[in-house]
């Protein structure tokens, strides 16, 4: 039997409507992890099906740090006015913009990495690699481990968010758009730090 208080504390958690939490703790058979782990699955699927509608509306928002030091922007889209003036989004927004600021991130996505960027950090790791007594397959393989480690860093999508680092911002953004039933997108973004070159 699913209570009122489990879906209370599901809903508190997740932010998702209180029928769909419902779900996910029946299908679950009342355990909470186990419907977390449901409304991760379906904010997946969600977003795959929104992935080809377009975007007409959004917010521009913008952080400077205490001190005047740093500073970030960006432009999170989604479907509707209707989405981009509810407070949760511009809440959202100046979550991502804030996140930002701290982690410093240079790429939006993989998409936006040059062939020349990854070319010059597969160099900068295959010396390292090169000098390891290991097969030369599983070099291959530490290689591409490395690249990848060191690009997801700096790429936003893939950060582990601030606020929550069991989440990369790409899943929160996932989740957000299961919870909005909208497409949501980072479309751009920039920081600044003061005698940045």
């Amino acid at each position: 039997m699913i209570t009122a208080d489990q879906i209370k504390q599901l809903r508190d958690a997740t932010g998702i409507s209180v029928m769909q939490c419902k779900k996910a703790l029946e299908d679950a058979g009342g355990d909470t992890d186990k419907a977390l782990v449901f409304l991760k699955k379906k904010g997946i699927e969600v977003a795959a099906k929104k992935s080809d509608r377009t975007l007409n509306a959004g917010v521009v928002e913008a952080y400077i740090h205490p001190g005047g030091a740093v500073g970030a922007m960006v432009e999170l889209n989604c479907e509707t006015d209707f989405v981009s003036r509810n407070e949760e989004f511009k809440a959202l927004a100046k979550d991502l913009v804030m996140h930002i600021a701290a982690s410093a991130p240079i790429y939006l996505d993989d998409t936006s990495i040059l062939a020349s960027v990854l070319q010059a950090t597969k160099d900068t790791f295959t010396k390292e690699v090169s000098e390891l007594d290991k097969p030369e397959e599983m070099k291959s393989k530490i290689l591409e481990g490395k690249v990848a480690a060191y690009l997801s860093e700096r790429t936003l999508l893939k950060q582990p968010f601030v606020k929550n680092p069991d989440e990369t911002v790409s899943d929160l953004l996932k989740n957000k758009i299961q919870k909005f039933g909208e497409k949501i997108e980072i479309r751009r973004f920039a920081r600044f730090s003061l005698l940045d070159k």
